[in-house]
C-alpha cells in the first residue's frame, strides 16, 4: 500500500478491532481486489449495487464489511452503507407468536423464517432511492438481550448509497429438495422436530421471501469455513467474547442494567443453537462455492486466503 492515508486507515481499524498487525497483509492481499472489485462493478452498472457477503458464523463477515465499507467510502469515494441480516431479526416477541403458531424451535433467532424480510427490502429500498437530504434508519438487534433496538436508536445513512454491503450466515441460501427433508440432521431435528415441521417451514421459506430479497444481490462473495466443527466452536467464541465485553462494560444504573436480562449462553446452550443453523450451513458449504462472484476460503485461525474470482 502506497497510499499514506488508506495505511492509517487500515492501521487504525486493525487496532480498533484488535487484530494482529500482519492483518495489514490481509487488507493487501485479499480485501483491496476485493473493492475494486466492487468499483468496477458499480462503475459498470452506473446506478447502486447490492454486494452480499455471506459466511457462516465465526468466519469474519463483520470484520470484512467494516475494512471494505471505510476502504470504499474513505478512499474510492463511493457512498458505501451496510447492514447484516442480524439486523433484521424478528423481534423476540414476534419469534414467539411464531412459535406458539407454527413450532417452538421459532423461539430461537438465527434461521430463515425468523428474520424481518420485508423490513430488509424497504432498507434497501430506501438506501437505492434516497434523495441526498433523506435519512434512511437502519435496523439494529441487540443479541445480549435478543430483541432488537428500539427504532429511536438505530443509526441512521445519510443519502444514497452507491454501494450496499448486506452480510448474513444464510445470505443467498438455496432450499434443499423437499425429500432431503426426511432424514434428520443432528439431534435437535431429531427429538425437537421429529415431524419435520420446523424444517420444513425453514425450507419453505427459502423458495419464497428469501428468495424475492436474495435476488437483490448483485455481487456475492463466499467465505467459506473449513467445517462444521469449526464453526461450532467459533461459535463458541463469539459468545464467550460478549460475555466478557458486558461484564466489563460499565453499569449505568439505568431499568434495563442486571444480569437477568442478559442472554448469555453456556457452551452447552451453544452447541444446541448451532444445531438450528446446521442444515442450512451445510448446504450452502456444499453448494455455494460453485456460483459465488468470489470464494475466500478461510482457515481454522480465521486466516482468510486470496480471493478466487469467477469469471463470467
Amino acid at each position: 500500500m502506497s497510499d499514506r492515508s488508506l495505511e492509517q486507515t487500515i492501521s487504525a481499524l486493525i487496532q480498533q478491532e484488535g487484530l494482529p498487525d500482519a492483518y495489514a497483509e490481509t487488507v493487501e492481499k485479499t480485501i483491496l481486489p476485493l473493492a475494486d472489485r466492487i468499483c468496477a462493478l458499480h462503475d459498470t452498472e452506473k446506478q447502486p449495487i447490492v454486494v452480499g457477503i455471506h459466511g457462516a458464523q465465526g468466519t469474519g463477515k463483520s470484520t470484512l464489511t467494516l475494512f471494505l465499507r471505510e476502504i470504499l467510502l474513505r478512499h474510492r469515494n463511493r457512498s458505501t452503507a451496510n447492514f447484516s441480516l442480524d439486523d433484521i431479526y424478528l423481534t423476540r416477541g414476534e419469534r414467539q407468536d411464531l412459535a406458539e403458531r407454527v413450532h417452538p424451535l421459532f423461539i430461537t433467532r438465527g434461521v430463515p423464517g425468523t428474520h424481518d424480510v420485508a423490513l430488509g427490502q424497504q432498507v434497501l429500498n430506501r438506501l437505492r432511492s434516497a434523495a441526498p437530504e433523506d435519512a434512511t434508519p437502519i435496523p439494529a438487534f441487540d443479541k445480549s438481550r435478543d430483541d432488537r433496538v428500539p427504532r429511536d436508536q438505530w443509526p441512521v445513512f445519510g443519502g444514497r448509497a452507491e454501494v450496499i454491503l448486506l452480510e448474513g450466515w444464510c445470505l443467498d441460501a438455496r432450499p434443499e429438495q423437499d425429500s432431503a427433508l426426511a432424514q434428520p440432521m443432528n439431534p435437535l431435528e431429531e427429538n425437537e422436530d421429529p415431524d419435520g415441521v420446523w424444517r420444513s417451514y425453514v425450507n419453505d421459506q427459502l423458495k419464497g421471501e428469501y428468495r424475492k430479497f436474495f435476488d437483490e444481490i448483485d455481487f456475492l462473495i463466499m467465505l467459506k469455513a473449513p467445517s462444521m466443527a469449526c464453526v461450532l466452536e467459533w461459535r463458541r467464541l463469539q459468545e464467550q467474547k460478549l460475555a466478557n465485553k458486558i461484564r466489563n462494560a460499565p453499569k449505568s444504573g439505568g431499568p434495563h442494567d442486571g444480569a437477568q436480562e442478559l442472554r448469555i449462553m453456556t457452551d452447552e446452550e451453544v452447541g444446541r443453537f448451532v444445531m438450528h443453523y446446521e442444515r442450512v450451513t451445510r448446504a450452502c458449504l456444499a453448494e455455494m462455492p460453485g456460483r459465488a462472484d468470489v470464494l475466500i476460503n478461510v482457515a481454522e485461525d480465521h486466516a482468510l486466503g486470496l480471493p478466487q474470482f469467477r469469471e463470467a
